[in-house]
């Protein structure tokens, strides 16, 4: 099962029926004995049929990552350190999991036909907004048992895919949907006498409360709520609830919510302000893409002033200004843009998108070495840093890292002197060593990054570690964008 609370009780999940004689002294002491000659129960399965834990999006020619990446570790052990990587501090330790958690690799070898470590996986991706991933995942393992179409179920209402959902829940046999769904998704199909003697059937039977009995109802007759008071929503809140109070004009707003909800403010439906506050907030995971966040950014001038107002202001100001090619206006607005850019923890994003066009303009000067910094957080840092000529030992350090060879860390800076120990070590540290000897590479990368989580933290012990590990098993381009980015995090202007 999932480990999300606010999911949707979807559907009706099979219980175990009690055994009357389980506590009775009169229980038989013997193993029990068959009263049938009948043939019982067979599960069948086909032998080649992939287990659902080996489910993938991207083949190793795209990850790099090798089929055994899972090798022995234990399906708990994986469980546990996904969830301990959740939210990473930094979008290259982001970036990262993404890859691992859509990569097409082979199940663990002690992994079964539940798909335990597949929930996992679209949980992480579920719980930090990541729908359109997690649901390319559903599909492609495809949402034919209750566990995996409940959460199928949740990221269709949550991406205004609701109708797809009830229509895939009519045509797989054995998904057996609760009351709640049968009404949504029948008025949804338009057979409204037949959601209404639905809910009249599950009024009598006891079958919904009365929060769920007072929204079904003003869900299939509007007229029902004139004048009533708004309906409190429970806590947590499901997708389906959330879904069910906006088509009665009650929708809730997003914030506070989990972060999943937010996609809801992308429609066309939302108001340009909420769209960009849910952008900025599925972009600080990486939940949605940086030029995404750019069409919103840029979509329309802004009528107000304040908050995100000025972002949008500094971002648009810099975008004309590099369109035009024009370095005195590029040097002008930069420093506004990095600065708004920072605040929404999105430097990265706009680094992805500038950094390239920002090498081509002679800056001079504070701007230049702002630049350098935007520069080196872009995909091409390493081409990027090559040309650049540094001003500081602090910027000859960086440079050093982006060309892959360190060189001596300034004088007192513990993290920089972390870094070069790790690009100094020829083998992977001891405890991760004792990882790969025994085929626990992944279980070692999930380590790695949760270590490097709480170096980002402050934990400058952690680093050298950490970065040593992802070097020794071939994700340089990480380790040097992570020891980047923990670099400039301190730089921040």
């Amino acid at each position: 099962m999932s480990a999300i609370d606010w999911l949707s009780n979807s559907v009706a999940m099979p219980t175990a029926m009690p055994n009357a004689l389980a506590d009775s002294p009169f229980a038989p002491t013997e193993p029990p004995v068959t009263g049938t000659a009948a043939v019982g129960d067979v599960t069948v399965q086909s032998l080649n049929r992939p287990r659902p834990d080996g489910v993938g999006l991207l083949p190793g020619s795209v990850t790099g990552l090798p089929r055994n990446l899972w090798g022995a570790t234990a399906t708990h052990e994986l469980v546990r350190l996904i969830r301990a990587a959740r939210g990473p501090a930094l979008p290259a330790l982001q970036d990262l999991m993404y890859t691992i958690l859509l990569a097409e690799v082979d199940p663990p070898l002690d992994a079964d036909s539940r798909g335990t470590l597949l929930m996992a996986r679209l949980d992480w991706l579920i719980e930090l907004g990541a729908l359109d991933q997690a649901q390319a995942l559903l599909e492609r393992a495809g949402p034919t048992t209750p566990e995996l179409f409940r959460l199928w179920f949740d990221v269709a209402l949550l991406t205004g895919t609701e109708d797809r959902g009830c229509t895939t829940l009519r045509d797989i046999p054995g998904i057996a949907p609760t009351f709640s769904v049968r009404i949504f998704c029948l008025a949804r199909n338009g057979d409204w006498p037949a959601a209404a003697l639905t809910l009249h059937t599950a009024q009598a039977l006891g079958y919904v409360n009365a929060f769920e009995d007072a929204l079904l109802s003003r869900f299939l007759d509007p007229d029902l709520a004139d004048g009533e008071p708004p309906l409190t929503p429970p806590s947590p809140i499901s997708p389906l609830v959330f879904r069910m109070l906006e088509a009665i004009g009650e929708a809730m707003a997003t914030t506070g919510l989990p972060q999943a909800f937010a996609h809801s403010d992308l429609r066309d439906t939302a108001g340009w302000k909420a769209q960009l506050e849910a952008a900025e907030r599925l972009g600080r995971t990486g939940a949605i893409s940086e030029n995404r966040i750019l069409a919103l950014y840029t979509e329309r001038k802004p009528a107000a002033s304040g908050g995100i107002w000025d972002r949008v202001e500094a971002v648009q100001a810099f975008d004309a200004a590099i369109t035009a090619s024009d370095p005195a206006a590029v040097a002008a607005t930069l420093p506004a843009a990095v600065g708004a850019m920072h605040h929404a923890g999105l430097v990265v994003d706009f680094a992805k998108l500038y950094g390239d066009r920002l090498a081509s303009l002679p800056l001079t000067g504070a701007v230049e070495s702002l630049a350098f910094q935007v520069m080196l957080l872009s995909d091409g840092y390493e081409t990027l840093a090559a040309g650049y000529r540094p001003k500081t030992p602090m910027e000859a350090f960086e440079k050093s890292i982006a060309t892959g060879t360190p060189t001596q860390p300034p004088a007192g800076d513990a993290l920089a002197r972390a870094i070069t120990e790790a690009f100094a070590a020829t083998e992977a540290p001891q405890d991760y060593a004792v990882m790969l000897s025994g085929n626990r590479l992944g279980e070692a990368i999930l380590t790695a990054i949760q270590q490097l989580n709480r170096g980002a933290s402050g934990q400058v012990s952690d680093v050298a570690e950490g970065l040593a590990l992802l070097r020794a098993v071939g994700l340089d381009d990480v380790a040097r964008r992570v020891s980047l980015q923990l670099m400039l995090q301190e730089r921040r202007p």
